[in-house]
């Protein structure tokens, strides 16, 4: 049974700054990357999810934890999961690691507010839910911050 999703990303140049440590922001990218890159292992297109269920993930709150620093040129595992799923609310949670030694750079979750097109909330349809559901990581054996 899948119980998290597992992404590489390399660290390009453009995301780092003069000394070759990452920019802060882009961890948030590389999030969001580990939560398409699940949902596509999951079944589902979020392109489609929004133009055929009018259903939008929408952010509601974010949270990093930055414990080592990343840098230029090095491939970095993102390793998303699913942390709690409502009716109309997700979360998921993140661990950056890098490759070479594994070594865990940033810990962080993400939850989100499923809406409309015209920006109302609303619930989840049942196929993503039920989905969702499945992936939830029981609170014992959860490794994020």
């Amino acid at each position: 049974m899948l119980t998290h999703h597992d992404v590489t990303v390399r660290v390009r140049y453009a995301e780092t700054d003069q000394m070759g440590v990452v920019y802060h922001s882009n961890y948030l990218i590389w999030f969001e990357v580990g939560r398409v890159e699940l949902m596509r292992a999951l079944g589902f297109d979020y392109k489609l999810m929004e133009t055929k269920d009018d259903t939008f993930i929408v952010v509601a709150d974010v949270h990093c934890r930055y414990h080592h620093p990343a840098r230029y040129d090095e491939l970095l595992t993102v390793r998303t999961s699913i942390l709690e799923a409502k009716n109309r609310t997700l979360k998921f949670g993140y661990e950056l690691l890098r490759q070479s030694d594994s070594k865990l750079l940033a810990t962080g979750h993400t939850i989100h507010v499923a809406c409309d097109r015209a920006g109302h909330v609303k619930h989840f349809p049942d196929k993503y839910k039920q989905a969702f559901l499945k992936l939830v990581v029981p609170n014992d054996s959860r490794s994020h911050a």
